[in-house]
C-alpha cells in the first residue's frame, strides 16, 4: 500500500498539470452582502440550533441577476476562543447539511466546538434551499428492469429511463443547469462567509464535500482557517473514471460482507467458505429477478439495499440477517425491511438524486457516445459485477444531459493553510487512492489513515485516534508530520457484532452519522 502510495503521490504534479486551473476573478460581487438572520429552531437533541437563509447569485458572473436562496442551520460558539465559523457538509452531491451542525457541534469534544459557529448548510438547488430540484418524482420506485442488460430489451429499458430523466430534467430546469456546478456551489459559500462577517471561514467536508472544500480552497485560499476533508475524492477522476474506480471498490467491500459472514458462520449458518456465500447472494439476486420479495425487492432493488453496507459496515449484521432468512428459509419479510431501511434513495430521495446528476454531469465531461458506456460496464463487470451495472444506470443521465459540461478544476494549491485529510485504506466510495493524490496536490497538508478500515466517513464514529487527530488541529492547527506518504496511521475501529450480541442490539453513534452522509459519494 505504502509502495502504491508513494508513486501516486509523486506523480500528482504531474498529473495536475493536465487539469485546468479555476479563474483567478471571482466575478464582480455586489458592494455588501446582508448579514445572516438567525432564527430560533432548536430541537430536543439540539436546543441552541438556529436557522437562517442566505441569498446568492444564481450566476456569479452576474451577480445583479437572479438570485436564489440557500438554507443554514447553526450552532453558536460559546467560548471566548472564537474561531469562527465551521462549515460541515455531508457530501454527495444533493446531501442535505442541515442537520449535520448539530451532529457535529455534539460528537466534538465540547470544549473544541465551543470555539465555533458550526454552520451547516443545504447547496443551491437541495433540501429547503430554493428553487430544490426534484427531475422526476419517484424514479427509483420499486419494479425497476434488472441492472444487467443481459437482453437487448433491458438495455433498452434503462437507457430509455436514463434518456428520459436528463430530458426531464432539461425541460424542468434548463433556467438552472447551467448553473449546477461545484464551482459555483463554492462561490456560494464566499457569500455565506461575508453573510456570516467573517473575514475567514472553516471548513469540514465528508465524500464529496472534500471535492466542494478543496475547489473552495482554491478560489478563496487566503479566506480559509481550518480544512478538514474526511474520506477524500480524486479530483484528478472527476467524475467518470471515478465511477468506474468505486465500482471495483464496492465488488471489494461486499466480498469483505461475504466473509464477514463467514466468519459468523454460528449465527448466519451459510457456510464458512466466503465464495460459496458469495455464489448463494447471486443465486438470491437471480431469483429476485424472477420474483421479487414483497413484490418490490427485485434485482436492481436488493443491489441499492447492499450498497449501503459499502459505505459502513454497522449496516452489516442487519443485511446478513435478511440474506440469511432468505436463502436459509425463503422468507422475504426480513428483505424488504432491509430495503425499505437501507436502500441507497433513502438517504437523499429524488431531490438529491436530482442534484446529483446536475452536478456531476455538469462538473466535468462524460462519454456522449453510448458504446463507450457499455463496453466500460461490462469490462468491469467481468471482475467486479456488483455495481458494474447499477452504477452505470445510475449516473447514466450524464450520457444524454442537455448542458455542456465545464472543465474539471485543478485543486493544486500551495497558498492554503495546512490541512488535515482522513481517510480509510479500504473506503470503496472514495478510494484511498484518491486521498493520496490530494495529499499531494495540497501543499503542507497531513494525511491520517485509518489501516485496514473500510467505512465512509471515519470521523466522529467512535474511533478515538482520528477524532483525537481532528480536535487536535480544530483546536490550535496541531497536525502530524510523518517522513513518508502517510503522515499519522490509526488502527481499524473493531468491526461489527452479529444482532445476537448486546453490543450489536442497537444503533452506534457512528450509524447515525452514516444517515446524514450523501450516500453516492
Amino acid at each position: 500500500m505504502r509502495t502504491r502510495a508513494a508513486a501516486l503521490c509523486a506523480a500528482a504534479a504531474v498529473v495536475a498539470g493536465a487539469l485546468t486551473a479555476v479563474p483567478a476573478q471571482a466575478g464582480t460581487g455586489p458592494a455588501a452582502v446582508p448579514k445572516a438572520a438567525w432564527k430560533k429552531c432548536g430541537t430536543r437533541d439540539h436546543p441552541t440550533l438556529q436557522c437562517a437563509a442566505v441569498r446568492v447569485p444564481l450566476d456569479h458572473a452576474n451577480p445583479s441577476g437572479r438570485r436564489i436562496t440557500l438554507a443554514l442551520t447553526r450552532v453558536p460558539h460559546t467560548a471566548r476562543a472564537f474561531q469562527g465559523p465551521l462549515l460541515v457538509n455531508p457530501g454527495g452531491p444533493g446531501g442535505s447539511g442541515l442537520a449535520l451542525a448539530g451532529f457535529v457541534a455534539s460528537a466534538l469534544p465540547r470544549s473544541v466546538a465551543a470555539r465555533y459557529d458550526v454552520v451547516g448548510f443545504d447547496p443551491r438547488g437541495v433540501g429547503r434551499s430554493r428553487p430544490a430540484l426534484n427531475c422526476v418524482p419517484g424514479h427509483f420506485r420499486p419494479g425497476r428492469p434488472d441492472s444487467v442488460p443481459a437482453t437487448p430489451a433491458l438495455e433498452r429499458a434503462n437507457t430509455d429511463r436514463a434518456r428520459s430523466f436528463a430530458a426531464a430534467c432539461g425541460r424542468k430546469y434548463a433556467d438552472v443547469l447551467p448553473y449546477m456546478d461545484t464551482v459555483s456551489a463554492a462561490r456560494d459559500l464566499d457569500t455565506v462567509r461575508q453573510a456570516l462577517g467573517a473575514p475567514r471561514i472553516s471548513y469540514f467536508g465528508y465524500s464529496y464535500g472534500t471535492y466542494l472544500g478543496a475547489v473552495y480552497a482554491k478560489l478563496y485560499p487566503r479566506r480559509v482557517h481550518r480544512l478538514v476533508l474526511d474520506s477524500i475524492v480524486d479530483p484528478t477522476g472527476v467524475w467518470y473514471q471515478d465511477n468506474l474506480g468505486q465500482e471495483y471498490a464496492f465488488n471489494d467491500r461486499h466480498r469483505a460482507l461475504m466473509a464477514w459472514i463467514a466468519a459468523h458462520d454460528a449465527d448466519y449458518r451459510l457456510g464458512r467458505d466466503p465464495e460459496k456465500i458469495e455464489a448463494r447472494w447471486y443465486a438470491m439476486r437471480a431469483a429476485l429477478a424472477r420474483k421479487p420479495a414483497g413484490g418490490k425487492v427485485g434485482a436492481a432493488e436488493l443491489e441499492d439495499t447492499f450498497t449501503p453496507g459499502g459505505y459502513y459496515n454497522g449496516y452489516w449484521p442487519y443485511l446478513a440477517d435478511a440474506f440469511a432468512a432468505y436463502a436459509r428459509r425463503g422468507v422475504t419479510g426480513p428483505l424488504v425491511e432491509a430495503y425499505e431501511n437501507f436502500a441507497a434513495m433513502d438517504a437523499s430521495g429524488d431531490n438529491g438524486y436530482s442534484v446529483y446528476t446536475a452536478v456531476q454531469c455538469r462538473d466535468a465531461g462524460w462519454p456522449r457516445g453510448w458504446n463507450r458506456w457499455r463496453a466500460d460496464a461490462w469490462e468491469v463487470y467481468a471482475k467486479a459485477p456488483l455495481m458494474a451495472w447499477n452504477n452505470t444506470w445510475y449516473n447514466a443521465p450524464c450520457a444524454f444531459w442537455p448542458t455542456a459540461p465545464l472543465r474539471r478544476v485543478n485543486i493544486a494549491n500551495g497558498k492554503l493553510p495546512p490541512a488535515l485529510l482522513l481517510q480509510a485504506t479500504d473506503d470503496a466510495a472514495t478510494p484511498y487512492a484518491g486521498a493520496v493524490t490530494v495529499h499531494g496536490l495540497l501543499a503542507r497538508s497531513s494525511l491520517v489513515v485509518e489501516q485496514g478500515g473500510g467505512n465512509h466517513g471515519v470521523t466522529l464514529s467512535g474511533n478515538r485516534c482520528l477524532d483525537g487527530y481532528l480536535a487536535a488541529y480544530l483546536t490550535d492547527g496541531r497536525l502530524p508530520h510523518g517522513t513518508g506518504t502517510v503522515d499519522a496511521v490509526c488502527a481499524k475501529s473493531p468491526d461489527p457484532k452479529p444482532l445476537t450480541s448486546k453490543a450489536a442490539s442497537a444503533r452506534s453513534r457512528g450509524s447515525a452519522l452514516h444517515g446524514l452522509l450523501g450516500l453516492r459519494r
